[in-house]
């Protein structure tokens, strides 16, 4: 059994926490963006978005980004990827932008929605928002907002389960490479 870090009820109040982080660092929500990368930090930004709006604190924008072309083991891999275009709907032109992802950990995906987001326009400021920061970066890159903090061994993986993308019950767990495959 794979020892659950966070389940459904504690992943709500965790955003719930981060929503008011948030806000309370910028010292209001006017100029900010939540951009999310795809997959599982999309769902995070926008539950964050959600919060928000639900507790009558404004409408913030909220999209998906999608950073395969910008990632550094992208030929490495050997990975054909789709060409994605980001269209998020809104500019990022000064404004505070925070990058919402579900896991950080050796920093390359963070760097690479830095790069992406700078293609797309000129924010004044980018703050990055996890949902569980793992350690074990390779990258001088640190979180501006953390869920929660789960050190792990190199064989060790967090595995995010969200019900939008199709898993039936929210729960972050931590899970061993030997039981990768299961």
């Amino acid at each position: 059994m794979q020892p659950v870090i966070m389940d459904a009820d504690g992943m709500r109040r965790t955003l719930v926490r981060l929503s008011h982080e948030i806000e309370e660092k910028n010292e209001g929500l006017e100029n900010v963006a939540l951009v999310g990368v795809k997959r599982g930090g999309e769902v995070v930004a926008r539950r964050l978005a959600a919060i928000i709006e639900g507790a009558g604190r404004g409408c913030v924008p909220c999209a998906g980004l999608d950073i395969t072309m910008a990632r550094d083991d992208l030929v490495s891999a050997f990975i054909l990827p789709e060409a994605e275009k980001n269209e998020l709907g809104f500019s990022l032109d000064g404004k505070t932008v925070v990058l919402c992802d579900d896991v950080l950990h050796t920093g390359r995906s963070a760097v690479a929605g830095i790069e992406t987001l700078f293609r797309l326009g000129r924010p004044a400021k980018i703050e990055l928002l996890v949902l569980v920061d793992r350690g074990g970066r390779e990258l001088p890159v640190r979180a501006d907002f953390v869920g929660k903090n789960v050190p792990t061994a190199r064989e060790e993986y967090i595995n995010v389960r969200l019900k939008e993308l199709g898993h039936g019950e929210d729960s972050l767990t931590i899970t061993r490479r030997d039981n990768a495959a299961s």
